[in-house]
């Protein structure tokens, strides 16, 4: 577990299995994989959001589809009667979030009660439900209340938590609820909403997570769908680098990665870096803005090297007038941050690619689990799990 020392994981004769629910492009996923878990499906109907995940994921099996429409026989044909470990997911959030209006007419908030539907359906050992902070407010907690009576009785629910990407190292505000349920004797102690949040953890700046990125590239898109902005690392002596940044750097595991970005890391270069054209008069006002204002026009704020970044947002999607989030802006340059840096300041390590446009990229890490969030909590449960174990090794 990166930030963390002295703890010792048990490793498993076999890689517990889950399935990622309302996957988007793979956070929540990617958090599960490091912490030991074989992520084996994932589905989403955002065909658009989930390219990314089969990129990166080329051993998961990837189902495009609406999870309402999904029963027993339709999962059956997918896992093919393989006994599942858990199941992971966030439902959309917008009808609970507080930045909209809330809708209670909003559809995909029946979204909620699928999840635990399939659940029931598979039957893991675990589940782990994540949404947005509204969920809890007055207006909205009935339905979670509502959903969660479905769930088969041999559930144990813990209490909803609270928690925030920035406790487990993550350089930005990101405040969650976690739903986690699980099946008590498929656990040698249970679990404990203590420990799951909370972690001895450095606590990450903007500085660690961005500073030795590069400016952007020249050029704001390129027709061609297989560039992805690539860009060489700044030249700086890696040994200066930041505990952060050299983790972010790193080869990603065995059997996960695109061969494309991975044959680019090698030669020093990574996707995520084409510029976003600010007219002279918006590019000067930007640069006016001091680091930890807000910008009165596009309501972006100014990074602080020594900071968190807010809470990254998704945007829109088509169905919603395609509008795009606002974006916080660089420290020190007069514009906003690129979509590598909104990835590193989200906590995805650096071979991890998006999409070949900054809108649907930066749609991608707005609606992303950070990863190290996730990995904490999959770690804790990894570790409780009743599994036969081999032997443990020391991590961090």
């Amino acid at each position: 577990v990166p930030y963390q020392t002295d703890i010792y994981r048990k490793v498993m004769s076999k890689a517990p299995v889950v399935i990622d629910l309302f996957c988007g492009c793979g956070g929540f996923g990617l958090g599960a994989k490091l912490a030991g878990f074989d992520v084996i499906a994932a589905v989403d109907i955002d065909a658009t959001l989930q390219s990314a995940y089969a990129r990166n994921f080329p051993n998961t099996k990837i189902i495009n589809g609406d999870i309402s429409l999904l029963g027993e026989s339709e999962w059956n044909s997918i896992i093919l009667s393989k006994k599942i470990d858990g199941i992971i997911g966030g439902p959309p959030c917008q009808g609970y979030s507080r930045m909209g209006h809330s809708d209670v007419n909003d559809p995909r908030r029946s979204l909620l009660r699928h999840f635990f539907r399939t659940v029931n359906i598979i039957k893991p050992k675990f589940f782990v439900m994540e949404n947005v902070e509204g969920l809890m407010d007055e207006k909205n907690v009935y339905e979670l209340k509502s959903a969660l009576k479905i769930l088969d009785a041999d559930y144990q629910v813990l209490d909803p938590m609270i928690i925030d990407a920035s406790d487990f190292g993550a350089p930005t505000r990101r405040r969650r609820v976690v739903v986690i349920g699980f099946i008590p004797e498929e656990f040698e102690c249970g679990l404990n909403s203590e420990t799951l949040k909370a972690g001895n953890y450095e606590r990450n700046t903007v500085r660690n997570a961005i500073s030795d990125l590069p400016a952007p590239l020249m050029k704001s898109k390129n027709n061609d769908i297989t560039d992805f902005g690539w860009h060489k690392y700044r030249d700086v002596n890696v040994e200066n680098l930041s505990k952060y940044a050299k983790e972010m750097r790193s080869l990603p595991p065995k059997g996960m990665g695109w061969k494309n970005a991975i044959d680019k890391m090698k030669i020093g270069e990574i996707s995520g870096f084409f510029n976003t054209l600010h007219s002279p008069k918006v590019k000067a006002r930007y640069s006016s803005i001091l680091p930890g204002m807000v910008d009165p026009v596009s309501k972006s704020k100014c990074l602080l090297w020594d900071g968190l970044c807010p809470t990254l947002r998704a945007g829109t999607g088509s169905d919603k007038g395609s509008h795009q989030a606002v974006r916080p802006l660089h420290p020190e340059e007069g514009r906003v941050i690129t979509v590598r840096e909104a990835a590193r300041l989200q906590g995805f390590p650096d071979w991890f690619v998006f999409h070949h446009t900054k809108w649907h990229s930066f749609r991608m890490i707005g609606n992303s689990v950070s990863p190290l969030m996730s990995k904490h909590i999959m770690g804790e449960i990894y570790d409780a799990l009743n599994n036969i174990e081999t032997n443990a090794i020391k991590v961090g």
